[in-house]
Formats: structure tokens, sequence, C-alpha cells
């Protein structure tokens, strides 16, 4: 087993997808190194509303391992998962979702295809920003939702998920982000509003009480509760107009 603590070693660049090949035996370990994408996948599924219409699709970008998977079975979605990850998209298949190999900066779906989009934790892994917004709601059907949580680009948001949470075991694999791609809010806000979607944003975090049962291990899982700033780690939704 790799030392997730030290996978860097071997040369990987920050934010290098090739991190998610090397930790690829952890995505579904609910106390591993991803730990915190099974808060945010809960927490992001439960802004997903069940499905009001037969074949409705649900496009689940940079979906990695399908973990949002068990937050929408059943709510009436193809769940369909694009990443460029080869081992991620195996386990997602694996759960259950239509696994499609693609960037989320150039999205190889039809324009209006799916009733919700999902991005989430990926927008802060993106080099064009305006690219992958701009994706996310060309797969929008008229009304269709957009679902959003990523990492803001401000001092608080680096320090909190870089300094800190990169030397914490069980927390951020070091080196699984670039600061410098974080979200900046009014940027993001503005593309969305270009294509139509008008967003709504929240911050959120892990609740205190559930992180310090899950450091003791009496719980698998945490739950995300919202916060009044959005200056770390936020949600956005909103609907093409």
């Amino acid at each position: 087993m790799p030392d997730v603590r030290n996978h860097r070693a071997g040369g990987l660049a920050r934010n290098d997808p090739a991190q998610y090949d090397v930790l690829a035996q952890h995505w579904w370990r609910p106390r591993g190194p991803f730990a915190m994408l099974h808060w945010l996948a809960a927490a992001r599924g439960a802004l997903i509303p069940p499905a009001t219409r037969d074949g409705a699709v649900l496009v689940d970008l940079g979906c990695g391992a399908g973990l949002l998977a068990p937050h929408v079975a059943g709510a009436g979605y193809r769940h369909i998962g694009v990443d460029i990850g080869a081992s991620a998209l195996a386990q997602a298949a694996s759960h259950g979702v239509t696994a499609v190999r693609g960037d989320v900066m150039a999205v190889p779906l039809a324009d209006g295809c799916a009733d919700v989009v999902a991005a989430g934790e990926i927008l802060e892994h993106v080099t064009d920003l305006a690219a992958a917004v701009g994706e996310a709601c060309r797969l929008l059907r008229p009304g269709g939702l957009l679902v959003i949580d990523t990492l803001a680009a401000t001092a608080l948001g680096r320090f909190v998920a870089v300094t800190v949470a990169e030397r914490i075991p069980g927390a951020a694999p070091p080196g699984i982000h670039d600061p410098a791609l974080f979200v900046d809010r009014a940027a993001l806000v503005r593309e969305c509003a270009r294509h139509g979607v008008t967003l709504r944003m929240r911050g959120i975090r892990p609740s205190l009480p559930g992180l310090v049962r899950w450091a003791a291990g009496r719980a698998d899982t945490v739950a995300m509760v919202p916060v009044p700033t959005t200056a770390v780690l936020f949600q956005a939704v909103g609907r093409r107009g």
C-alpha cells in the first residue's frame, strides 16, 4: 500500500491527476485520504431533488470513483460520470455510474442533455474556469439545475485547505490541490450568469462534533453544516433560465 502522506516523493506536481491513480485503492475507504470527499458527496446529493420526468439525466463532472452514486440512487436519474481518470471511472462504473472518459473543459456529451449537472470538488482543479463553467452550463436543459462545491480563492481558503489540511493525517493528501487554481467566487457567479444560470452560494464545513466522533473512530462519516462565510469551502446552486 502506498504511503499516502508521502506520495509526492515520486515527483508528482501539485494538482497532477496521476495522484488519483496512485491513490486509487483508497477511493471508497470512509477513513482514507478521500474521507472528506465522501462527506461532501453526501452534502451535494442533498441538493439534488428527485427527477421530475422519465429519462432524466444527471451528469457528474469530475465524478472520480462515483462517490455521489449512493446519495442519488433511487432519485430517478441516469447517472453519467465524466472524469479523465480511467482507474476512478472503472470504480464509478461498478457503482452504477455510466462512465465517460473526458475532460470537464471539453465534455463529450450533447448540448442540453442534463436535467442536473453536478460539479463537485472539480472547479478548483481546472486551469480554465470559464471553459469548465461554460461546459457545465451547456449541458443543462432549460430549467436544469447546476450544483457546485469547491474551494474559494482567498488567503483563508488557501491556509485551511493547503497549509493546515495537508498536514493532518486523514485530511487532504499532500499536493492534491494547487492553491493558484482555487475559485474566484465573483468570477464563478459572472461566468454562470453569462450562460443564463444565477447562482446562490453558501459556505459549509464539517460538523465539529462529527469530526470528534470520526477522529475517535466512533463514526465513518461527518455531516457538512452551513457557515456564514463562503471564504473557504462553499456550495453553489442555480437553474438555467
